[in-house]
This record gives structure tokens, C-alpha cells and sequence, in this order.
């Protein structure tokens, strides 16, 4: 490992650590385990990279640190989003490789092509970038959550912004995953969609989950039976049921 990704490891084990609560020295070394080593501290202290006091037994990070290790976390986080969630792919490995590589303009661009998610597959916050501040709206008019789809509207899912594994895996095992068309039919008393030949029932709060780009192209009148009332969940989270069935 070359060093500077050594220097990068600690600062963003430090970065964690502050998201825990926690800034001693010890729980620093229980999270490196073997792989402390004092020189590393040494050297981010004279860098101004952390607050270093071994006899208070505190470690943390400075303003500059924290500034370089959020654009660690930030590249990491939205790694993981955009190769779990839109590529589908082991998005632990590579997140670890892609955020020390990548520059702070790619980093923004996957943002802005992401429209801007909140949360890594984790559930962890993703540090806000310029790009966020600054409203940029390349992608993010184009990236929605599936409530905002009109009734009749149809578009392709982008990512899913779950909670938990298990709501995720759920999802997927409905057939809704990235890549897949979807067609909202109706809002009340559940979201009820089509996807890949089935009609999908959810709540609202799996509806705000679920991620799409938005495909004018394929927005078709609403059918007869397509309800578009005010937003209201559903007493069950999902029901799934083939089409032509009750």
C-alpha cells in the first residue's frame, strides 16, 4: 500500500470515528488494528491534518482534515451508489479503489448524474459537494423519486435509496431494480405500478425509495381505472400480483 493511501486510510478512519462519537487515541488503534502505526499520526500532525494529544489520549481532525477526508468519504459514498445501485456490481472493492483515485470534478459529475442521493447504499450520509450547493440540475431534473411520476407516466429506474438490505433485496425480488421500466397506474389508496408485466402494490414510503429517470417519450394516457388522489399510504407495505389476477 503506498503511503499516501495509508495517510488516506487513517484520515478516514478518523472522518468515521467523528460520526460515532468517538475521538481517543485507543479507539483509533482498535479500528486500524495491526495496521497502526504512529509514524502515520505523526505525519498528519505536521501536515495539520489532526489534533494529536497522546497524554489526553484524544485524536481529531483539523478544519484542513476534515476538508480532505469528507472528499475521501464523499468519493467512496457515491462510489458505492452508483456501482451498487446503477451498475450492480461489488460496490465495497471497488468504492475502496475509486476514492483514491478519482478528482473532486468526476466526483461531482457521478453527483449530478445521480441527482444528488443523500445516502450511500448504508444508509451513511454523503457528504454535500459544490455541485449540490450549487443547485446543479444537469441530472437532477431528470432523476426523481417514482411519487413524482404523473399517473400514466413511465420511466426507468436509476437506483434504490433503502433503508436496509432487506427492503432492498425486496424490492429486487419484485423485479424492480435498475434498469427496469416502470409505469405508475395509480396513487390511492397504494401506489400500484407495472413493471416487467406485473402490477406492483407499495406504500408511499417504498414509492419515495425507488429512484427513477424520467422517459417522457413514454408517458401514456392513464387508463380508466388509474386513480390520481392525494398521497396516502397503504396499510401493506407491498403486494404483488401478475396481471389478469386479483
Amino acid at each position: 500500500m503506498s503511503k499516501k493511501r495509508e495517510r488516506d486510510e487513517y484520515l478516514e478512519q478518523l472522518w468515521y470515528m467523528k460520526e460515532e462519537g468517538k475521538d481517543s487515541v485507543d479507539a483509533l488503534k482498535s479500528a486500524l488494528d495491526t495496521d497502526y502505526d504512529a509514524d502515520i499520526t505523526n505525519e498528519l500532525l505536521s501536515e495539520d491534518l489532526v489534533n494529536l494529544s497522546e497524554e489526553m489520549n484524544l485524536i481529531t481532525l483539523t478544519e484542513k482534515g476534515e476538508d480532505y477526508a469528507q472528499q475521501l468519504i464523499r468519493a467512496h459514498r457515491l462510489a458505492e451508489r452508483l456501482l451498487h445501485n446503477v451498475l450492480g456490481g461489488d460496490y465495497e472493492s471497488g468504492a475502496c479503489e475509486f476514492e483514491h483515485t478519482v478528482t473532486p470534478e468526476l466526483v461531482d459529475s457521478i453527483c449530478i448524474l445521480l441527482g444528488h442521493p443523500r445516502e450511500c447504499p448504508h444508509g451513511m450520509p454523503i457528504p454535500e459537494g459544490r455541485c449540490c450547493r450549487n443547485s446543479s440540475t444537469t441530472a437532477q431534473s431528470s432523476v426523481i423519486p417514482l411519487v413524482e411520476l404523473a399517473v400514466g407516466q413511465s420511466a426507468r429506474v436509476a437506483y434504490i435509496n433503502c433503508k436496509s438490505d432487506q427492503q432492498l433485496h425486496k424490492i429486487d425480488s419484485l423485479c424492480i431494480r435498475p434498469g427496469a421500466v416502470v409505469t405508475l397506474h395509480q396513487r390511492y389508496p397504494t401506489y400500484v405500478i407495472e413493471c416487467e408485466d406485473s402490477n406492483i402494490a407499495m406504500d408511499e414510503e417504498i414509492a419515495s425509495n425507488i429512484c427513477v429517470w424520467r422517459q417522457p417519450e413514454h408517458i401514456e394516457e392513464a387508463g380508466e381505472e388509474a386513480v390520481d388522489r392525494p398521497r396516502r399510504r397503504g396499510r401493506d407495505r407491498f403486494r404483488h400480483r401478475k396481471k389478469g389476477k386479483s
